[in-house]
């Protein structure tokens, strides 16, 4: 069998953990939980734990900096989101004390992991220097009387 050489997102060590930690939870927890939370808890860790690599490989996938990072941000919120869901099953008494400790340990080190590439992106400002990275581009909801601080002007 030949070896496959690893290359551009595959190199990136959080996706790489990211992926192992999906995977132990689909594997793991959602078989575990009850059936009659298919569509509930179970689909929604499903989804907030699918969106963590996912969404650092679509930052991946932007050239511009700023992009990138917003994408890590999303996979933080997703980190969280998965947080949450397993605190929820432990507390409901789905999965051990001992599990959840387990992996709220997995979560810590992700956290720590998808902040220090957040911390890079910032730093190399990566297609900064680009033709038209200095413009953005703003939604119309977006004028100043949008904004809830302008509401009672």
């Amino acid at each position: 069998m030949a070896k496959t050489v690893k290359k551009g997102l595959e190199t990136l060590q959080v996706w790489q953990r990211s992926i192992v930690f999906a995977k132990e939870i689909c594997q793991r927890v959602l078989p575990v939980l009850p059936p009659d939370e298919k569509w509930g808890l179970v689909n929604q860790l499903r989804r907030s734990v699918q969106s963590i690599p996912a969404n650092i490989a679509e930052g991946y996938g932007r050239y511009y900096y700023l992009d990138s990072v917003r994408y890590c941000y999303i996979a933080r919120g997703s980190l969280e989101e998965t947080y949450s869901h397993l605190r929820l099953a432990c507390e409901l008494g789905y999965i051990s004390q001992d599990e959840y400790a387990r992996l709220a340990l997995e979560i810590e080190e992700l956290r720590r992991m998808v902040n220090g590439y957040i911390a890079f992106l910032k730093e190399s400002k990566r297609g900064a220097s680009e033709p038209g990275a200095a413009h953005t581009i703003r939604d119309e909801d977006e004028s100043p009387g949008y904004y809830p601080d302008n509401l009672d002007t």
